[in-house]
């Protein structure tokens, strides 16, 4: 069976540089009837599990550090014995919220990773975090973006950690490469589609 996308829409805080906001996070599951990749575990650990069923997790992957994406990632894993995965960039942030559990593994630019027979390549995306990343399934001609790339733009980088000329270069170079129709699932948000988002994103 072909791997395929569901979608679990949490809701918690945003919590950085002092400030509080209330959030909708896309929590996504890619795999089939048997075994899953859990995109950014946020807020509620028991929808989250809920979705996932009596599938195997082989992993959370946490496209960046931010609270908001991974506040639910160790009750995840340790009720389904599944290991956190993050770009070591991301440390700091992550430190902030889990400062006493580190992730089991990291994430390289151009990693594969598989799940139900579908490959997903790693695309380090820096700018709204020094460690985001985008994950690429080239044969579901899907993409997740975390908070690099939106329905209209780029992510937000007025925080720490963030910087605005390098999220456009990320995905100048990385994003734009991928082909037009490929659908772009976002962490907040609806989705869309690479060439849709061209128009949102100039070049300075």
């Amino acid at each position: 069976m072909t791997a395929t996308v569901r979608n679990v829409v949490t809701s918690g805080v945003f919590e950085l540089d002092g400030g509080t906001w209330d959030v909708d996070n896309n929590v996504w599951l890619l795999g089939d009837e048997s075994e899953v990749f859990v995109i950014d575990a946020a807020h509620d650990a028991d929808a989250i599990v809920s979705a996932v069923g009596d599938r195997e997790v082989r992993a959370i992957i946490c496209t960046h550090a931010h609270n908001d994406h991974v506040n639910a990632a160790p009750a995840v894993a340790e009720r389904t014995g599944a290991p956190i995965l993050l770009h070591p960039a991301d440390r700091v942030l992550w430190n902030l919220t889990h400062p006493d559990t580190a992730p089991d593994g990291e994430l390289a630019d151009g990693q594969t990773l598989t799940v139900a027979g579908t490959g997903l390549t790693v695309l380090h995306t820096p700018g709204h975090a020094p460690g985001a990343v985008c994950l690429y399934a080239p044969e579901l001609g899907i993409v997740f973006t975390g908070d690099t790339l939106f329905s209209g733009g780029p992510g937000a980088t007025g925080r720490s950690y963030s910087d605005h000329p390098t999220i456009v270069k990320s995905i100048r170079t990385k994003l734009f490469a991928l082909p037009d129709d490929t659908v772009v699932h976002t962490g907040h948000g609806e989705s869309t589609t690479i060439g849709a988002e061209k128009a949102n994103v100039p070049a300075t």
